[in-house]
């Protein structure tokens, strides 16, 4: 897959999480709903300054929406998720709520 249609993709997952049109976001983001769907469909690539009102208007990092974890081995993955476990060690509060996200994840798939 190239990168002008995978980072259309992520856009348009993103929006469709937020509950958005191409419509609403062009609005929001000042630019036409065309060049929306071009951006989505990988046929534009968006400049820096509409990338950097997409991630204001979707709420989102420049690093969720070019993280590749995705393509990261299991080990490296369990590797991840201890480092945020341990992070929160001393927090009680933060490990009861990983606690019951990772339960709640695990009992429903």
């Amino acid at each position: 897959m190239d990168i002008k249609r995978e980072l259309g993709e992520r856009i348009k997952r993103f929006r469709k999480q937020k509950g958005l049109t191409q419509e609403k976001l062009a609005e929001i983001i000042d630019i036409s709903s065309r060049n929306i769907s071009n951006i989505e469909t990988g046929a534009n690539f968006p400049k820096v300054e509409t990338l950097e009102k997409l991630l204001f208007a979707l709420n989102i990092t420049t690093e969720e929406l070019f993280a590749n974890d995705h393509l990261k081995s299991n080990s490296e993955l369990l590797e991840c998720i201890n480092f945020y476990i341990n992070s929160a060690k001393d927090d009680r509060k933060t490990l009861e709520k990983m606690y019951k996200i990772l339960r709640d994840l695990v009992e429903n798939v």
